[in-house]
């Protein structure tokens, strides 16, 4: 019984620190690539302005990125990148459209928004940080791939 409960406690706990990584941010007035006005004017802070991919169109960085994607962002992202995984559904603002990030991002102001993630100002989503969970390279690879696919 003690056992079932501990389990049962673990789950739940499991799940509270999920939900909290991918959700509860209060919308800002403009996020994402939106035009005038909106995050996408915010610069990019100097310790990522400039950086170039170093695996950009590489075919195994895509492969190794598409993995990384399905494991960390799919959920919130959705297959196609439009922001409809089934944990990005309770999410306000949503996730962020991969297609116009792909289309209208510079590829150190994508590194720097996986690096850094979305929770604070200006943008105030609940995108978490990956810094300290994926590598630089993967990081990298993960751009690779949003740039390759989405757009």
């Amino acid at each position: 019984m003690k056992k079932s409960i501990l389990l049962l406690l673990g789950m739940a706990l499991i799940l509270a620190i999920f939900l909290t990584a991918c959700g509860g941010a209060q919308p800002a007035a403009s996020t994402g690539t939106e035009g005038e006005g909106g995050a996408a004017d915010v610069p990019v802070p100097a310790e990522y302005a400039g950086k170039t991919n170093p695996v950009a169109n590489n075919a195994d960085a895509i492969a190794a990125g598409k993995v990384l994607y399905t494991d960390n962002c799919l959920s919130c992202h959705g297959e196609t990148g439009v922001g409809d995984g089934p944990a990005g559904a309770s999410l306000d603002p949503k996730p962020g459209n991969l297609d116009e990030v792909a289309a209208n991002d510079t590829a150190d102001r994508i590194f720097w928004r996986i690096s850094e993630g979305g929770m604070e100002a200006p943008f105030n989503s609940s995108m978490p940080a990956w810094k300290s969970v994926l590598s630089e390279d993967e990081r990298w690879q993960v751009v690779s791939y949003i740039q390759a696919t989405f757009k």
